[in-house]
């Protein structure tokens, strides 16, 4: 691909727009109860993404006194998965719990506002958003599609994915047909792969039909769900491309304006509150899964080679950089974002990096 030329065509189509035949329609409002939809990107109540949206929704009704009542649709239900973007921005459904490097076609810096390749770990995320200024620039971005985001879950550093093939060295991608969203997918593009962004519902079937080689879905808590085991035989990790995600709640700015100030500070306060309680179930879910597949599964667990890991960060390094050049906006959120990223270097090796690496270096010692 030529420079920047993924701008134009990674993800889904910059103009799309929904396709399902539900009319826009204004929430019910019945004995001073307000009724949103709420749509999102996987099925309704899968491990950790799904009961997530649902403790959104629950939450907000408790608070409000069920003064505000959301229904959630998973994907498919209400619009497709990756229809959930316009769905909110026209009103036909409220919110949508979300992963925005999906809509990165729409505008490539979306990516910075759920996770880049090469680039923070969840709770230095979640610190650049609240407090180094990412979410001024969020805002900004968003509301030019009608949009107010709010972080509501991260489902934390992913593994590399699931694989037909052993992955020794950087040819190894060359040819590699990949599920992989957002920027990621144009990192291995540039490394000779070929690249498609499929919806988790869809991955399975993908997998098993030879439609792709591999996939990236999440981590074991999600891909046992999903049952990823059941179609490729090596599972590699960490992730350099997805090392947080973040999944915010999304909603329709004119319908979050049109709630009363106590109902708005809900809708906020719900969504903080699902950021750490997403993490803690997944991470949990993860542990434990992750003893299912090796030791019930046999999957073939594997850390990427050294030299398949730097050329990983190396690319991403050029990839992510070069959205800045798309606009004033992109300059300014990739100028936050990376001063961000190198403080949070500085730091890493001497705050929790450096622990885990110290109690490697003891759990090690002692099975030694």
């Amino acid at each position: 691909m030529r420079r920047r030329s993924f701008l134009k065509t990674i993800g889904i189509g910059a103009g799309a727009a929904v396709t399902s035949n539900i009319k826009q329609s204004a929430p019910a409002i019945a004995s001073n109860r307000i009724e949103w939809k709420m749509v999102t990107l996987w099925p309704k109540m899968f491990p950790g993404l799904g009961t997530g949206s649902q403790r959104i929704a629950d939450a907000i009704k408790n608070m409000s006194n069920e003064k505000l009542i959301i229904k959630v649709y998973g994907a498919g239900e209400l619009v497709p998965a990756y229809e959930a973007f316009d769905a909110v921005r026209e009103g036909i459904a409220e919110c949508m719990h979300e992963a925005p490097y999906i809509w990165v076609a729409k505008h490539p810096a979306m990516a910075f506002f759920c996770g880049v390749p090469g680039g923070l770990t969840p709770l230095e995320h979640n610190a650049w958003i609240y407090n180094g200024g990412g979410q001024k620039l969020w805002d900004e971005l968003y509301g030019k599609f009608g949009l107010q985001g709010f972080l509501a879950g991260n489902s934390g550093t992913n593994m590399g994915g699931w694989y037909n093939r052993e992955i020794n060295s950087l040819e190894d991608f060359k040819g590699l047909r990949m599920r992989i969203p957002g920027l990621g997918a144009e990192v291995l593009t540039r490394l000779g792969s070929i690249t498609m962004n499929i919806p988790g519902g869809e991955i399975l079937p993908a997998l098993q039909s030879g439609v792709v080689d591999a996939a990236e879905w999440i981590a074991p808590y999600a891909d046992l769900a999903l049952g990823l085991h059941k179609a490729a035989k090596y599972y590699y990790g960490p992730s350099i491309l997805e090392p947080g995600p973040a999944n915010p709640l999304t909603v329709n700015q004119e319908s979050y304006m049109a709630l009363p100030n106590d109902l708005r500070a809900i809708v906020r306060q719900a969504a903080g509150h699902e950021t750490a309680r997403m993490t803690a179930e997944i991470d949990y879910g993860n542990s434990q899964a992750l003893k299912v597949l090796v030791n019930r599964f046999d999957v073939e667990l594997r850390h990427f080679p050294k030299e398949v890991s730097r050329g990983l960060f190396e690319v991403s390094h050029e990839v992510v950089a070069e959205v800045a050049e798309t606009d004033d906006l992109s300059r300014r959120i990739y100028d936050s974002w990376s001063k961000f990223r190198e403080n949070a270097l500085s730091l890493a090796s001497y705050s929790t990096h450096g622990f885990m690496t110290s109690r490697d270096i003891y759990k090690n010692s002692v099975r030694g």
